[in-house]
C-alpha cells in the first residue's frame, strides 16, 4: 500500500541551533512525542518531548546533541514495516525519507498508519478468532492451512502472536463457516485451542459430563 497520501508536511522540520524554548512551544500547541532535526538543511534525527521538558530553555538543541535519536523510515517502505518502527521506537511521529537520500519529505502519524490496519479483511470483515498453540519446532503455515481449508474455511488472516523456546501461539482469523469443525480438526493435529468459542462442542460435553458427575457425587 502506496504511504505518500498519508505524510504530512504542517510541522517544520527544527534545525539543530534552534532554541529548546522554541520546542517547548511547539509541544505545547502539539500531541507528538517527538520533533524531526535539521543541521545544515539535512536530517539528523529527532528529539523527544519528555528529553525537550527537562532541558533549559535558553540554551539551543545543539546543546543537548546527544539526545538526538536517529530513527526514520522511507517512503516507499511497505506499512508494516512502518508499523513496527512506530512499535519500536515507541513515538506517534515517524520521520518519511526520500528513497535512497537522507532527504525530508514529511512525517506520518501513528493513528494514520493504524486506520490501514484497520482497512485490512483481518479486522473489518466478519469472522471468527481462533487462537491455536503448538510446540514451536512442531507447528506449519501449511498444516493449518490445510486443516482450514479441508473444513471449508476461508483465512482472513494469521499471525504468530506468541513466542517462546517451546511454544508458539498463531491467531487467525477465519471467514463464516463451521468453526467447530475447524477446532476438532484442530485438537486431532495436536494443537491446543486456547481461545474459547460458544460452538466448541468438545468443551461443551466435558462441562455437561462435569456437572453431572458433580451431581451423582453429591448425591
Amino acid at each position: 500500500m502506496n504511504i505518500q497520501t498519508y505524510i504530512i508536511n504542517d510541522v517544520e522540520i527544527q534545525p539543530l541551533d534552534a532554541p529548546i524554548q522554541n520546542l517547548k512551544d511547539l509541544f505545547n500547541e502539539l500531541t507528538y512525542s517527538h520533533l524531526a532535526i535539521a543541521e545544515k538543511g539535512e536530517f539528523i534525527g529527532c528529539i523527544s518531548e519528555n528529553d525537550v521538558r527537562c532541558f533549559d530553555g535558553k540554551k539551543s538543541i545543539k546543546d543537548y546533541r546527544h539526545a538526538v535519536e536517529t530513527f526514520f523510515v522511507r517512503e516507499n517502505d511497505n506499512w508494516l514495516d512502518i508499523l513496527e518502527a512506530f512499535a519500536r521506537q515507541n513515538t506517534n511521529f515517524m520521520p518519511v525519507l526520500e528513497a535512497g537520500t537522507n532527504k525530508y519529505i514529511g512525517y506520518l502519524e501513528l493513528s494514520d498508519i493504524i486506520s490501514i490496519f484497520n482497512e485490512t479483511p483481518f479486522l473489518s470483515e466478519v469472522g471468527s478468532v481462533l487462537v491455536i498453540e503448538k510446540g514451536f519446532k512442531d507447528y506449519s503455515f501449511s498444516e493449518i492451512t490445510q486443516i482450514i481449508e479441508s473444513n471449508e474455511g476461508k483465512i482472513l488472516g494469521l499471525f504468530i502472536s506468541q513466542l517462546s523456546q517451546d511454544l508458539v501461539q498463531i491467531t487467525i482469523k477465519i471467514g463464516l463457516s463451521s468453526i467447530n469443525e475447524i477446532i476438532q480438526s484442530f485438537r486431532r493435529y495436536s494443537y491446543k485451542v486456547v481461545s474459547s468459542h460458544q460452538e466448541d462442542t468438545f468443551l461443551k460435553n466435558l462441562k455437561e459430563r462435569s456437572d453431572y458427575l458433580n451431581k451423582y457425587l453429591n448425591i
